[in-house]
């Protein structure tokens, strides 16, 4: 009986999500994210509320008041995505959600700089990773969106803070001796591919801000180079890493870091002008990947936490990376709108079976390190509405609204 209620509520809410058009099914899953990001801070035992970090006493230790505030990564993908999705609807609200939330770093980071101390953990510090810069996702993803905000908003100290982190980028990150970018773990001169995400639309969007060629000409380098490491011409899907020093790969195809793969290409697309010689060539891996990817997609449009194990849990973030890849590029024109069935099964799988009732994302994996075994991947935890799945989720609804529309000549 229990199954049955269970599986009658599941039709219900389906009936629910897929009697909206995809327009509203997009903007309610915008709108719950707003609700849900409370710009300030908590007090770690009390629980008290803090506007403003020049409120907190000085021997307070505090927490971000909603996993939404901070300069993570997934908040530089989410902002990235807001932005997308004003432009396209043309509704400031969506991209004021990005203007504030880069505001509010700006305006209170300096209150946790001075009060950094160095045996903490820079990642568990309130902007932490603002002020130092100590790994790649620390602020690539956020600079990038910084430089779209920094456009209709040109603070003077939003150009400094992104050269800064052009400089650090291009003159100070370890890099292998062809110039691919890699960290110190977990061991020296490891290869993530999450950090072609990480490195790659910044370097676009400094290409487009600066003029300088410089910026495109490393990101192009990155896409290839990225591509060679971790490439399994076998299975036509990505390795999450490549170890420098024992000059192998490791154990998993991890679906995100595919994913961070993908939109990587595509952010660099979007930046190359059409008469630039390289794009044939970055559309080109753009479609293999997208034809290797093809191969691993369930009957429900969605795709696993490890793609080739079928036996590992069904993942959102990844599938909706996916999902908005594909359907970004048959919109550019970048590859054939045979494609758009990968896309649009990928996307009504996650309306059918990933979102609940409050339009929010299940099965979201949780960030993710390196270990050179399945059962890691395997059993990473999943959270709802977990950051590093909200903004690719509202990209894809972008993507097939667009794609809707072009589908339709």
């Amino acid at each position: 009986m229990k199954r049955i209620a269970s599986l009658l509520i599941c039709f219900l809410l389906f009936e629910g999500v897929s009697a909206q058009t995809n327009e509203e099914v997009v903007r309610k899953i915008a709108d719950q994210v707003i609700k849900e990001t409370v710009l300030g801070f908590e007090d770690t035992e009390t629980k008290k509320f803090y506007q403003s970090s020049t409120d907190i006493p000085e021997n307070v230790k505090v927490k971000y008041a909603s996993p939404y505030t901070g300069w993570h990564y997934a908040h530089g993908v989410l902002n990235l995505a807001m932005i997308n999705l004003g432009n396209y609807l043309n509704d400031p609200k969506y991209f004021n959600y990005a203007t504030r939330h880069v505001a509010f770093g700006f305006d209170n980071y300096r209150t946790f700089q001075q009060r950094f101390k160095n045996d903490v953990k820079h990642y568990t510090y309130p902007y932490g990773e603002f002020f130092t810069m100590e790994e790649l996702d620390d602020f690539g993803a956020m600079s990038a969106s910084v430089i779209e905000v920094y456009a209709k908003d040109p603070r003077p100290e939003y150009k400094t803070y992104v050269e800064k982190a052009a400089n650090h980028l291009i003159k100070e990150r370890p890099r292998m001796q062809d110039g691919t970018f890699v960290r110190a773990f977990p061991h020296k001169m490891t290869l993530w591919a999450d950090d072609l995400y990480m490195s790659v639309p910044f370097l676009a969007n400094m290409g487009a801000l600066t003029g300088d060629k410089k910026y495109l000409d490393d990101a192009v380098k990155q896409v290839k180079n990225f591509h060679n490491y971790l490439w399994d011409k076998e299975k036509g899907i990505y390795w999450h890493t490549y170890y420098t020093d024992l000059k192998r790969n490791g154990v998993a195809h991890w679906g995100r870091c595919n994913g961070w793969m993908l939109l990587s290409k595509v952010r660099l697309l979007d930046k190359l002008s059409d008469n630039d010689s390289r794009k044939k060539d970055i559309k080109k891996l753009l479609e293999e990947q997208i034809l290797g990817l093809a191969h691993y997609q369930n009957g429900d449009g969605l795709w696993h936490q490890i793609l080739d194990k079928e036996d590992s849990y069904l993942e959102s973030s990844c599938t909706a990376m996916f999902v908005y890849g594909i359907a970004h590029a048959i919109n550019e024109g970048w590859i054939d709108k045979r494609y758009a069935s990968i896309a649009k099964t990928g996307w009504e799988g996650l309306k059918k079976h990933k979102l609940n009732e409050q339009y929010q994302l299940k099965d979201i994996c949780v960030g993710t390190g390196i270990q050179d075994n399945l059962p890691f991947y395997y059993n990473r935890p999943v959270g709802l509405n977990e950051k590093h799945g909200t903004g690719p989720l509202i990209d894809a609804g972008v993507e097939i609204l667009k794609l809707e529309k072009l589908t339709k000549k």
